[in-house]
């Protein structure tokens, strides 16, 4: 259910606060965001938004894990990426006026922040910062939506697990990451479309390579900057 916050519970709003459009704003439209912000607790399975529903809202993810994917009318579903702390999503659907094509489905129990679509549109009209970070967000997801058709195609199954673990990393899509990551195996799996069994045989590999180290109910990355290198280096399934 959505909730706005009261005055009292500031913890969520310093969230928002330390997002990197925020300080482009204006010192009024900072004030009309921390007002007008509301917020979203979901459950693990609960889904924020349902494939062909109209967009009310510009997200971000303050807590938890979500993912983003589309379904066909054959039930067949193809899995777009992972939401963690610090994404913010929902402009394209905002921007096009049309129903969203992805369901958004919590992970784990997760808080969401709900900017509304007025809101949102006023902030495009008159803040020159905040469009700027949305041409940058968008121009920064569409590489990264491409590098996944890359992915799909070229790469074998650990660099594909690879690839889903960097992503939680990207500077822009995913600022707020940690080295030590609080996702389950079968979450990556999940992010990636693929069976448990051959995401688990996957970091397997990579923690044996020393890249990450495996942890119930966590995953830490040793090696950044090496585990990218799969990313380039891999090839065949």
């Amino acid at each position: 259910m959505d909730q706005t916050l009261s005055a009292a519970d500031t913890a969520p709003l310093e969230r928002v606060r330390r997002a990197a459009w925020f300080p482009t704003l204006t010192s009024a439209a900072q004030q009309e965001v921390l007002d007008r912000m509301q917020m979203q607790s979901l459950r693990t399975g609960e889904a924020l938004s349902i494939q062909g529903e109209l967009q009310t809202h510009w997200c971000g993810v303050l807590d938890g894990l979500l993912k983003w994917s589309s379904a066909s009318r054959q039930g067949r579903s193809l899995t777009l990426g992972g939401l963690s702390v610090g994404s913010w999503f929902g402009e394209g659907s905002l921007l096009r006026q049309a129903p969203r094509e992805a369901e958004i489905v919590a992970l784990r129990p997760s808080l969401v922040a709900l900017l509304p679509r007025d809101v949102f549109e006023e902030l495009v009209q008159t803040q020159p910062g905040f469009t700027h970070f949305l041409l940058r967000h968008i121009n920064e997801r569409l590489h990264w939506f491409m590098g996944d058709i890359r992915a799909h195609r070229l790469l074998n199954v650990d660099s594909q697990v690879a690839r889903a673990l960097v992503g939680l990393f990207h500077p822009v899509l995913h600022p707020c990451a940690s080295t030590h990551l609080a996702i389950t195996q079968e979450e990556v799996a999940q992010l990636i479309g693929i069976s448990r069994q051959r995401c688990n045989s996957a970091l397997r590999s990579l923690q044996i390579a020393g890249l990450v180290r495996l942890d119930r109910g966590s995953i830490t990355v040793l090696e950044l900057e090496t585990l990218r290198g799969r990313i380039e280096g891999g090839s065949g399934t």
